[in-house]
């Protein structure tokens, strides 16, 4: 059996309230975790919001969508460079992850160990 990555170790951490983990509304999380595309990058809840990260060490991506809420109502923010900044309100928690997904870029993924921003390929 392979071994899990620092993703799957984080989210699975936060599900399960290891010690050490960070802590996030557990209605968010579950629907973020449940949707493939969201569960390949990095989880980092923090102050009521879930962000995702396209790296796993700080300093983080910081340009994907990103939920703030609770288990009834949840509102998905574009990354801070946008022009738009509130991409959908009073979103049920699955809601808000389905909106994210449909928000996030076309090369978005699989994320990669390591602080932002990528590693440049030297064969380039």
């Amino acid at each position: 059996m392979a071994e899990k990555t620092v993703v799957e170790k984080t989210w699975l951490g936060i599900l399960n309230k290891l010690p050490g983990a960070r802590r996030g509304e557990p209605a968010v999380i579950e629907a973020a975790y449940a949707e493939p595309r969201l569960r390949a990058l990095f989880p980092f809840p923090s102050h009521g919001a879930l962000t995702l990260h396209r790296n796993t060490e700080f300093p983080w991506s910081n340009d994907l969508p990103f939920i703030v809420g609770d288990a009834t109502e949840c509102t998905v923010y574009a990354p801070l460079h946008a022009s738009e900044r509130v991409l959908g309100e009073s979103l049920t928690p699955r809601e808000a992850a389905a909106l994210v997904v449909a928000h996030l870029p076309d090369d978005c993924g699989p994320t990669f160990e390591g602080p932002w921003p990528p590693p440049r390929d030297l064969t380039d």
